[in-house]
């Protein structure tokens, strides 16, 4: 059994795929577009080419994405993706990577459970705490 997160980005699931390859090192795999559903009543008008289910991998963790209906701003509250880096440097580097167009939370910092941590929501809404273990 596994649990997964499935993250609905409004219209910008295509994008954040793109961003998350460069921030966290995501690797693509299934995407599915709503003009593949073989039903055309189910595809939403003038949402053919959006994307109706992706899967990414981050390390050894698969994310699951969708566009969903492609209406309003995507809210992502009351939880976090945790990236555990390899290093210091990654974790700053990714950290860094993560807070362009988002908002810093909490800085990184040393802390007395982690060499550093820092928590930012990125571009998307969604919010990453990122951290090298000490």
């Amino acid at each position: 059994m596994q649990v997964q997160p499935y993250l609905f980005l409004n219209g910008r699931c295509e994008e954040a795929i793109a961003f998350w390859q460069k921030a966290v090192g995501a690797t693509p795999g299934m995407v599915l577009r709503f003009r593949d559903n073989p039903e055309p009543s189910q595809i939403p008008p003038g949402s053919e080419d959006r994307i109706m289910h992706a899967s990414i991998k981050v390390g050894a963790t698969e994310i699951l994405a969708s566009d969903g209906c492609a209406e309003g701003a995507a809210s992502f509250a009351g939880f976090s993706l945790a990236f555990t880096a390899d290093s210091v440097g990654e974790a700053e580097r990714t950290f860094a990577t993560l807070s362009e167009g988002g908002q810093v939370q909490m800085p990184m910092a040393k802390t007395f459970f982690a060499a550093t941590f820092g928590v930012v929501q990125d571009r998307f809404g969604v919010s990453w705490m990122v951290l090298a273990e000490a």
